[in-house]
């Protein structure tokens, strides 16, 4: 997967993220429960996208000095 495909990937996952967190605030106690599940594996998508995004921009065979 290329940068940028891995960025769209993190800003779309991001997202997902800020609107789970803003249905979280208005939810019933019953669905609660279920966007605090969809909260957690968003966020944990975030993680691993963000530390392959890392990962990748810190990958380069020659260090770089300016």
């Amino acid at each position: 997967m290329s940068l940028r495909d891995l960025a769209r990937e993190l800003y779309r996952a991001q997202q997902q993220v800020e609107r789970l967190e803003k249905l979280l605030l208005s939810a019933s106690p019953e669905e609660e429960l279920v966007l605090q599940g969809e909260l957690q594996e968003a966020q944990a998508e975030r993680q691993q996208l963000q530390k392959m995004l890392n990962g990748r921009k810190d990958t380069s065979p020659l260090p770089r000095k300016f």
